[in-house]
């Protein structure tokens, strides 16, 4: 294994202070989530993917995914889009927000996003997508980054050739995801294509797919030599999986999280999202999140169940206090 695994990276300027990076994910990397992250261990984080289109249009939805925190730094802003106007449009807006710098999607499966030729289908047009990264990178001033996928499928695998174009076209880093578009998330992620694509670029490569332990941050670093390692649905109900790679990546051991620290979290990330957002959007938002922080505790299906069908905020806290309650000592 590689000695410099404890160490950072650059994004063009922006200094990344350690190798663990938060994925941008809709519906759940908002500035709540993304601080828990980032405060267990996450050196860098991106917002939800939010559409050129949507932002040019001032969707209010859209907006809302550019709030950042005044200490939140380095943070990207994921946009998404297949035209090379509305893009650079949408970048002028991301600037404004004050990023460290850009991410472009290019790697996301959805059939609404690729039958717009957005998303991993700019794989199929690397063409277009140099022009969509030029324009970014020409409106913005800030450094630019591409989320991609190994290829459409098993066919068209041109990750290699793909990552090349990006460079050219100036990017200051890349993420690859291990799977196809025809995988979506399911099946295995290719570890081997990040390799490969690290071997051939010069600019940083993130690793992206199947990291679900802080162990795999240390595998995917010592398989793949890519320079920092991207967790998505590891993350998920989980965020402490940033302080046990943390410590690994500094020979230490962290302590898994108990029953009562789950709890706990799901009470603190309910309160400030209720706070934020109001009762009636913050509680049916909370449900998902609530669901991953309980999993696999004894009681959690009756105690999703109950939370689902809770109206308001202090029912759902009522539901939550109970549960640590049939914990006794052990959830202190």
């Amino acid at each position: 294994m590689r000695s410099d695994l404890s160490g950072g990276f650059e994004i063009g300027p922006v200094r990344v202070p350690n190798r663990l990076v938060l994925a941008p994910m809709a519906g759940v990397t908002d500035v709540i989530f993304r601080a828990f992250c980032e405060h267990l261990g996450a050196g860098l984080v991106f917002t939800e993917m939010v559409s050129s289109l949507g932002l040019i249009y001032s969707n209010r939805q859209s907006q809302g995914i550019l709030e950042i925190a005044p200490d939140e730094h380095p943070v990207g802003v994921q946009i998404f889009g297949s035209s090379p106007e509305a893009m650079a449009r949408a970048a002028l807006l991301v600037r404004d927000a004050g990023p460290d710098f850009i991410d472009i999607n290019m790697g996301c499966p959805v059939p609404k996003v690729v039958k717009n030729r957005e998303g991993c289908a700019l794989m199929l047009e690397p063409l277009r997508a140099q022009e969509i990264i030029k324009a970014v990178r020409q409106a913005s001033g800030l450094p630019v980054t591409v989320k991609m996928r190994k290829g459409w499928d098993e066919e068209k695998t041109n990750a290699v050739e793909f990552a090349l174009a990006c460079q050219e076209a100036g990017v200051s880093a890349l993420t690859v995801h291990g799977r196809t578009r025809a995988q979506f998330y399911s099946g295995k992620a290719d570890w081997a294509i990040i390799a490969r694509v690290k071997e051939i670029v010069r600019v940083p490569v993130i690793g992206n797919g199947d990291v679900w332990r802080a162990e795999d941050v240390l595998s995917m670093l010592d398989l793949t030599g890519c320079d920092a390692v991207m967790i998505a649905r590891g993350c998920l109900g989980n965020p402490w999986i940033f302080e046990q790679a943390a410590g690994l990546l500094s020979g230490k051991t962290v302590a898994m999280p108990g029953a009562g620290d789950r709890i706990r979290m799901a009470l603190l990330h309910l309160n400030l999202v209720v706070a934020r957002t109001g009762e009636r959007a913050g509680v049916p938002s909370m449900r998902k999140h609530i669901a991953w922080y309980l999993k696999g505790l004894p009681g959690h299906a009756r105690v999703r169940d109950a939370i689902n069908t809770a109206r308001s905020a202090a029912d759902v806290e009522r539901v939550l206090l109970e549960f640590e309650g049939s914990f006794g000592e052990s959830a202190r």
